[in-house]
């Protein structure tokens, strides 16, 4: 499913800007429709090129699914200035136990079938996770839950929908560490992406 659409897409889109004469303004209208996609309103305010990296300033519109009073919250968040105090990813922060240890569960799982042929190797697998942005405690999680094996009935069987959207981007980027999704890796990214969806839609209709 993502490599039939993302990766034609996205090579498309830089062969595009790689041909483009107006670079600077295709970059920046691409970007604004990538965001798009997502439901966001955004405006690029500046583009710089330094140490071969491209530098995007942003400005950025309440999306479109947003209720008003979490973005509020958001922009007050903001203008507070306070730090996560666990030391997790933003989101993660707010987890229970239990749903960090889901979470993480379903992470090992992604890896599990990503090459289900293979004992994991957990010394060439742990500096790519640390490289994907993954902090140390859900390491140790994914560490020990890839010890056992995981079953994906159980681990979306009651899952939270704030779990699945924060756990949905980190799926995507193990299942895309071969530079392919396989069957098992494509049904575990559909059935959190059907977790995500479910109890947000059933809040809004009652």
């Amino acid at each position: 499913m993502l490599s039939q659409i993302v990766r034609p897409m996205v090579q498309t889109q830089v062969r595009l800007l790689a041909n483009s004469r107006a670079t600077r303004s295709t970059l920046v209208s691409t970007v604004a429709q990538w965001l798009g996609f997502l439901g966001v309103r955004a405006q690029v305010s500046r583009v710089d090129t330094t140490s071969g990296k491209i530098h995007i300033c942003l400005t950025v519109d309440k999306p479109d699914a947003c209720d008003a009073r979490d973005w509020q919250q958001i922009l007050s968040n903001l203008g507070s200035g306070e730090t996560n105090p666990k030391g997790l990813p933003e989101g993660e922060a707010l987890f229970t136990v239990q749903q960090q240890s889901k979470m993480q569960r379903l992470l090992a799982y992604l890896i599990q079938i990503g090459n289900p042929n293979e004992p994991t190797n957990w010394e060439k697998l742990q500096p790519e996770l640390q490289a994907m942005g993954f902090d140390e405690t859900t390491l140790g999680g994914i560490r020990s839950a890839l010890k056992i094996p995981q079953s994906l009935d159980d681990l979306v069987d009651g899952l939270d929908s704030d779990v699945a959207a924060i756990a949905l981007p980190k799926a995507v980027n193990l299942a895309m560490m071969d530079r392919q999704v396989n069957p098992s890796e494509d049904q575990a990214l559909l059935a959190l992406l059907k977790a995500m969806k479910q109890e947000r839609e059933e809040a809004g209709e009652m």
